[in-house]
């Protein structure tokens, strides 16, 4: 088994409460329910995990979904080295093994059969199936399951099964009240709280234009880059054209729109 000791997280992550959601993980957590975060990109459902997995003492293993991550990608696979064809344990069999906490971000980009592998880890069997290496690992009693997804971005091709979503204990992730999130951006960037309260208001505004051309608005993280650039002497609205602007859209039209929403919030 690999060493498990740089999985810890040292030092207490920066999060803003919005709701019950350190109660529903540590009562999950201590439960053994699998978790399921929903919610926008950028809106902090990875830090949550972070800081729970500090606030638990929990080692944390992360793991980003793409599209082409497969099942072997996950539980692990027969390699060759020096000693001829040996089999290496994936990062969620490591967790399952050692009780840790394991992170599926963005679980819907992962190919079908990689959701398939986690059901009997998800119910009151606890059991992952190594087929391949003909064995059966029973989780260890620490071993937390927590997935995560944008429904923002969800289609008929990438979509969780129901059979998939009722395993899970769900949060719900949002965007905090103006005053929390200007609080969060200010302590992020080390910030001025008025530079922070512009940019909230800019961010505001973006996510009401929200299926009228953007298919979100500015998240949270954002807000910081953009906070950070002005905070090290950028202009504001350079700060805000790079750090905002520019990665949601191409299209000229909304851009000049979006432009125009600076000088509103200036």
């Amino acid at each position: 088994m690999s060493d498990l000791s740089e999985m810890y997280i040292a030092g207490q992550p920066h999060y803003h409460a919005t709701g019950a959601e350190i109660d529903i993980f540590t009562q999950a957590h201590r439960e053994r329910l699998p978790l399921m975060l929903k919610g926008p990109t950028g809106c902090g459902k990875t830090r949550f995990v972070e800081y729970m997995a500090w606030r638990l003492q929990r080692p944390l293993i992360t793991i980003a979904c793409h599209e082409d991550m497969s099942a072997a990608d996950l539980v692990g696979r027969y390699l060759l080295d020096a000693n001829g064809t040996v089999w290496h344990d994936g990062p969620l069999t490591q967790a399952v093994r050692s009780g840790a906490i394991c992170y599926l971000d963005e679980i819907v980009e992962a190919q079908q059969d990689t959701v398939v592998v986690i059901h009997p880890l998800s119910d009151s069997r606890r059991l992952l199936p190594l087929e391949r290496h003909n064995e059966l690992v029973r989780a260890h009693p620490d071993f937390q399951l927590v997935i995560s997804y944008n429904p923002g971005y969800q289609h008929a091709a990438k979509q969780l099964k129901e059979s998939t979503r009722q395993r899970f204990v769900a949060i719900d992730f949002t965007w905090p009240s103006a005053a929390v999130e200007a609080q969060i951006v200010a302590d992020e960037a080390a910030v001025e709280i008025a530079l922070a309260q512009r940019l909230v208001q800019l961010a505001a505004h973006s996510r009401n234009l929200v299926g009228n051309g953007l298919r979100e608005g500015f998240s949270t993280r954002m807000l910081i880059h953009a906070a950070r650039l002005a905070r090290n002497g950028l202009p504001f609205e350079d700060a805000c054209l790079s750090a905002l602007i520019l990665p949601v859209t191409d299209d000229p039209d909304l851009r000049a729109t979006l432009v125009k929403l600076i000088d509103v919030c200036g």
